[in-house]
């Protein structure tokens, strides 16, 4: 493969995004020291490709420099948008940040008498391709949770983005509960925050399950909570000290149970020291009272973003803008 030293170091990414894509479907969760590496690379490619352009020609100097302009300028911002927006998650915002500073422009590839990315953009700012390439393959996603709940006669106004599942289930997914007590909704509680509020109590959603009355008693609080963590799947749940969670021996006093809060929804938000993924108390007592009392409920998977973004950039460096094809074939690029 003929390519530049810093395009073939670009590569990189690929098994760090694969790796992460896998982990974000396992558990919704990449570590922050996942994009170190890849920032600090980024930031040496631009100084070295920065300083090239400027010894270069006053057209690779304005063209470096305007498209580097957009990628920093125009995509980073954009995607701290839909972050703020809640469009996309932290690990998927920090991802993109790091394609905005590591591919300002489009590499270079040639392999076997190929010439890679083979579709390329009039703008030629690579970044923009993976971001439009992202989106174009997440939007497939609630194409297929339509398709498969149609195919098993699951009708409902959320099965766009929801599917049904037991209560059992509902405490290992990932995403948000779409219903309430009055019916469905696409805000509901986040079901990290029932886990992180589980194991803030040290129950299990089958134990809240057989006494719903009790513990949805204030008074039933434990004196001493258990750290709640982040409400991650598949990680082990212990104490600060090391031993296992348990349910507190101990409630709060009588004179000490907060009042009127079922389920001590706004105690728990109050007591752990970081939010719960915008849960509010009405919308966490919401959500235990529907787990607590329906068989099967309807919950919104969550798209696991950087699987597409881990896809949406193989198929960058390879065919390149799918988006800029899809238009060359009706003639409009």
């Amino acid at each position: 493969m003929d390519a530049s030293i810093p395009d073939l170091l670009r590569l990189l990414v690929v098994p760090v995004f694969g790796w992460a894509a896998l982990r974000d479907v396992k558990t919704r969760r990449v570590p922050n020291r996942t994009w170190y590496p890849l920032a600090a690379l980024a930031v040496v490619l631009l100084a070295v490709e920065g300083w090239q352009a400027w010894t270069g020609t006053a057209y690779e100097t304005r063209a470096f420099a305007l498209r580097t302009a957009i990628s920093l300028g125009f995509v980073a911002p954009l995607v701290v948008a839909f972050w703020w927006f809640r469009a996309f998650g932290g690990a998927d915002a920090k991802a993109f940040l790091v394609v905005a500073a590591l591919f300002p422009t489009f590499p270079t590839y040639e392999a076997f008498g190929w010439v890679l990315p083979h579709q390329r953009t009039a703008v030629g700012v690579f970044s923009l391709t993976i971001l439009t390439n992202t989106v174009l393959l997440g939007a497939l996603y609630p194409l297929a949770v339509l398709g498969r709940n149609a195919v098993a006669g699951r009708f409902s106004s959320v099965m766009v983005v929801g599917k049904p599942v037991s209560w059992r289930a509902a405490a290992e997914e990932h995403g948000r509960l779409l219903e309430t007590p009055e019916g469905v909704t696409r805000n509901g509680v986040d079901l990290d925050a029932v886990r992180m509020y589980l194991r803030w109590r040290g129950l299990t959603l089958a134990e809240l399950r057989e006494r719903p009355d009790r513990f949805r008693d204030p008074a039933t609080l434990p004196a001493e909570p258990n750290p709640p963590g982040d409400g991650s799947v598949g990680v082990e749940d212990l104490r600060a000290d090391g031993g296992e969670l348990e349910a507190p021996a101990e409630t709060v006093a009588e004179e000490d149970a907060p009042a009127d809060d079922p389920w001590g929804a706004a105690a728990f938000l109050d007591d752990i020291d970081h939010g719960a993924y915008g849960t509010t108390p009405e919308g966490l007592r919401d959500g235990l009272d529907v787990l607590v009392s329906a068989e099967e409920v309807w919950v919104s998977p969550g798209i696991p973003f950087v699987v597409p973004l881990f896809v949406g950039t193989v198929v960058a460096l390879t065919y390149g803008d799918m988006l800029f094809g899809a238009m060359a074939v009706f003639g409009l690029a």
